[in-house]
């Protein structure tokens, strides 16, 4: 079931691509493992997908040990950080998905041994519910990090509204690929802003539409498995 379930969503990758012009190598799927136990990731790990993401400190730590052997995997941390919990997992991850404030980029800066690849988090869409900054907010944050020597702004990550129609799916990625694109413009050294974190199982060819580099797929991967 995961050899199929793996196969659509690489098929409906380059389907988007396709639609949207863009070479399907420029979009990395991430398989979000957290409602699967370690045996089905390593499944997955021996089908080749060497892109792995938690959203839990402790399940990722459980799943990377699991999968020592497995060399090549980079890991994401998707989900919230704790400040209090940065010192365990910061320098176990290849990619943070959801930096959502200052007090925590000074405890990544204080605790991190290499430069962390981060996202910032966008609350796009201004829900009560969701961390991130607003837009509005983004280029003075990413402008308070220029001293901060242990990350590099990759690029930014959003979680679209999971009942929104398709136009309103296209608005809030739009939105999101502009923001990239203005940061982007800034030629900051620091914070090249390349990547777009967009797009989970119910929306994702929307998303590469619109520009998504690494999107995140659970529910549409382990369907079944």
């Amino acid at each position: 079931m995961l050899v199929d379930n793996l196969e659509k969503i690489n098929q409906e990758i380059q389907l988007a691509c396709q639609k949207a012009s863009r070479s399907d190598n420029d979009v990395t799927m991430i398989a979000v493992t957290k409602s699967v136990e370690k045996e089905i990731a390593k499944e997955l790990a021996e089908l080749g997908v060497e892109n792995m993401a938690e959203n839990r400190v402790d399940k990722l730590l459980e799943k990377k040990a699991a999968l020592e052997n497995f060399s090549s995997i980079k890991w994401h941390l998707i989900g919230n950080l704790q400040r209090r919990k940065v010192k365990s997992i910061i320098n176990k991850i290849d990619y943070f998905h959801a930096l959502d404030s200052l007090k925590l980029a000074q405890e990544i800066q204080k605790r991190a041994e290499k430069q962390i690849s981060c996202f910032v988090e966008v609350n796009v869409t201004g829900e009560e519910s969701k961390h991130g900054f607003k837009s509005e907010e983004v280029l003075d944050f990413i402008h308070q990090l220029a001293e901060f020597d242990q990350i590099k702004i990759i690029g930014l990550m959003t979680m679209a509204p999971l009942d929104a129609s398709e136009p309103v799916l296209h608005e809030v990625f739009s939105k999101l690929k502009k923001l990239q694109s203005a940061i982007n413009n800034q030629h900051l050294s620091y914070a090249p802003c390349t990547e777009l974190s967009m797009g989970m199982s119910n929306d994702f060819p929307i998303a590469i539409e619109e520009g998504a580099t690494f999107v995140r797929i659970g529910t549409a991967l382990f369907r079944g498995a």
